[in-house]
């Protein structure tokens, strides 16, 4: 728009701009992510990754500036995902959580207990708070707000 404004637009500086915008699209593009019964897959720009959620044999968090969460099962399947995608639909989380009890149930999923019970947490926790909220209780206290005992 600069350039636009100062009639400095040649062809060249366009290019730039126009690849400049469509790095900046590709880096914050957000993935999908659906699941199903026994699968749960992260549709990105280019490409669409899936996981057996009944076959899981590693979870983990993944390294870097942003959170995430590594999914790999023993087909050959792999999956990252940001956790707030979890906690913010919990249909999702039912299936992933299902699909997790299947894969230790028969024995492919033994280490990434932690992860996935720290996110338990959180997402138990708002639950319990949103439910609160809703109610018009203060959470920790099992009362109205404002109402006196006495």
């Amino acid at each position: 728009m600069a350039d636009l404004a100062n009639r400095t637009l040649v062809p060249w500086r366009f290019l730039c701009w126009t690849a400049l915008a469509l790095v900046l699209f590709a880096v914050l593009y957000p993935s999908r992510v659906t699941a199903d019964e026994h699968w749960l897959a992260s549709r990105g720009l280019l490409r669409t990754r899936r996981v057996r959620t009944d076959l899981l044999v590693l979870v983990r968090r993944g390294d870097g500036v942003a959170p995430r969460l590594v999914l790999r099962d023993a087909v050959g399947g792999r999956v990252e995902l940001d956790p707030k995608v979890l906690t913010a639909n919990p249909v999702l989380w039912h299936r992933l959580d299902q699909g997790v009890r299947r894969s230790r149930g028969r024995g492919l999923l033994r280490c990434g207990a932690a992860p996935l019970q720290a996110l338990a947490d959180r997402i138990d926790h708002d639950g319990a708070r949103a439910v609160f909220e809703a109610s018009g209780l203060e959470p920790g206290t099992g009362r109205e707000p404002g109402a006196e005992w006495g």
